[in-house]
């Protein structure tokens, strides 16, 4: 799950994407400049391949490793 959120000072979020509509990995789904950030929720299993402070760029960057799906 992600979350687009506005900066204070310069609102500038590009979302292409619709609620609840799936994307692809490595699918860009909207930009964000000036300031704005992005939170990621993942599940508890995942494992981390970043760390604070780390550049990551969208499409590219691999943030975090997914556990399987169950029944596949």
């Amino acid at each position: 799950l992600c979350i687009q959120i506005a900066g204070l000072i310069a609102r500038r979020i590009v979302c292409w994407a619709v609620p609840g509509e799936s994307v692809e990995k490595g699918e860009r789904f909207g930009l964000i400049r000036f300031g704005s950030r992005m939170d990621v929720y993942l599940p508890q299993t995942s494992v981390i391949r970043v760390k604070v402070g780390d550049k990551v760029k969208g499409g590219s960057s691999i943030i975090a490793e997914l556990p399987p799906a169950e029944g596949l």
